[in-house]
């Protein structure tokens, strides 16, 4: 049986711990970046994004438009800093485009 703690905790503390305890922060970074991918790149691009995966530190984007794919080429470092920056942390090091 677990030991009961009963001192007041913070909730903010206590998910934090429990988030770690059971490895589940690598979900949790691919969940921020679907979610940070959707509120940059608003619904023009969201409508010809068709999977983002995250594998290790590559953000892997697939997208519908072969036009839309070349011109977000040009911006991926700029891309990859919105990206870090809306998640609060280096996540994404490279990103991909199919």
């Amino acid at each position: 049986m677990a030991k009961r703690n009963n001192d007041i905790l913070n909730l903010q503390d206590v998910l934090k711990d429990f988030v770690n305890e059971n490895n589940l922060e690598k979900g949790l970074d691919k969940v921020q970046v679907r979610n940070a991918w959707a509120k940059l790149m608003g619904n023009g691009i969201n409508n010809y994004t068709t999977a983002i995966e995250l594998k290790n530190d590559t953000l892997y984007v697939q997208l519908s438009s072969s036009a839309l794919r070349e011109e977000l080429s040009y911006g991926k470092q700029k891309i990859i800093e919105l990206l870090n920056e809306e998640i609060g942390k280096e996540i994404v090091n490279k990103i991909v485009l199919r």
